[in-house]
């Protein structure tokens, strides 16, 4: 499942920053703030942008606020409740001024970006952000967001392959799911 390549990295880095940027839980531990949330947020950022520049401490707070919005929007889809994911989606577009613009840079082709005016970088990926989700719950692809149904686990994630049955943030979340149910088994046995 592909949008467009631009599209395919915002969201990327979408489930990027809420999965770094918002305390909750991670493979079964407990996931705290990040100490230093422009580290937190430059980390994140480079897993999809390798040579994003560094984000400070204010800029990653502010960052830390988006993230917690956007995490609702995952978190609406896992619900079923593509309304008040919509809903949120929509009002961010709103507050972020989103506007579409092509740009064309870094050798690759013209490509829409989604940055409102002026902007701060937390507005400017808030606005970024809002879209590419804009566009993946307006496709048939909207169950495609969700957040990790391992116990213990409240990662995001974007399910990107053929079938559409991710239910899990990693590999390591599905594989303690699956040990679990094995050695309940084993012990009914």
């Amino acid at each position: 499942m592909d949008y467009n390549s631009h599209t395919d990295g915002v969201v990327r880095t979408t489930v990027a920053i809420v999965n770094a940027l918002t305390p909750g839980e991670q493979r079964g531990r407990a996931y705290p703030a990040p100490g230093s949330a422009g580290a937190a947020a430059t980390e994140s950022l480079r897993t999809v942008y390798p040579d994003h520049r560094e984000v400070t401490d204010a800029e990653g707070a502010e960052l830390a606020e988006v993230a917690a919005r956007l995490r609702t929007v995952f978190a609406a889809v896992a619900a079923d409740d593509i309304d008040a994911a919509a809903t949120e989606v929509n009002a961010l577009l709103e507050e972020s001024h989103a506007r579409p613009t092509l740009e064309r840079h870094d050798g690759e082709p013209w490509h829409l970006h989604f940055h409102g005016p002026g902007g701060t970088l937390a507005g400017e990926w808030a606005a970024s952000c809002a879209t590419g989700l804009a566009i993946v719950l307006g496709s048939e692809f909207s169950d495609r967001l969700g957040v990790c149904t391992a116990p213990h686990c409240d990662r995001v994630y974007v399910d990107v392959s053929r079938n559409g049955t991710r239910r899990f943030c990693s590999t390591a979340c599905q594989n303690r799911v699956k040990t679990a149910a094995f050695r309940a088994r084993s012990r009914a046995d």
